[in-house]
């Protein structure tokens, strides 16, 4: 994040964010006894409905067996289910069923405390802060398949 114009500073601020919001999804997941991807998946899962391990596995940026283990502890815990595609016998997808217990209270702190600082802002600085959220969510994504070896995910 060294772009002309930018704060001289902005790339260690922005880095103590990132760092910061993944310590935070490490603890909440951890307070849920839960792993971090665990969570994450299931955060996957509950934005963007069933889908097929392959397409859990991309998401998620891991391999096929990771996936499949990762599959496992969730339905072990009642967090998802395998359900049969219809049409297709040989085929699965992954549904969310369940969330983990206290995650709401769990990440309630965090929620409050931001709500704080968003209040502190005009409906103008609102609008850009989450027009800046959906397109990092896409250049985000797009960096993350440039990652990719062909013939993966």
């Amino acid at each position: 994040m060294s772009t002309p114009g930018m704060r001289p500073d902005a790339s260690r601020v922005y880095r103590r964010y990132l760092s910061a919001v993944m310590l935070h999804g490490h603890a909440g997941a951890k307070a849920c006894e839960l792993g971090a991807t665990d969570l994450y998946a299931l955060n996957i899962l509950e934005l963007a409905g069933a889908m097929t391990p392959g397409e859990l596995a991309t998401r998620t940026g891991l391999t096929t067996g990771p996936t499949t283990r990762l599959i496992d502890r969730l339905e072990q815990a009642g967090y998802v289910r395998r359900a049969p595609v219809p049409g297709d016998r040989r085929k699965v997808v992954v549904e969310p069923v369940g969330r983990p217990a206290g995650l709401d209270e769990v990440m309630a702190p965090a929620r409050r405390r931001i709500g704080e600082i968003m209040g502190g802002y005009s409906p103008e600085q609102l609008d850009v802060l989450f027009d800046y959220f959906a397109r990092a969510t896409v250049a985000y994504q797009e960096a993350a398949e440039e990652f990719r070896t062909p013939g993966e995910g």
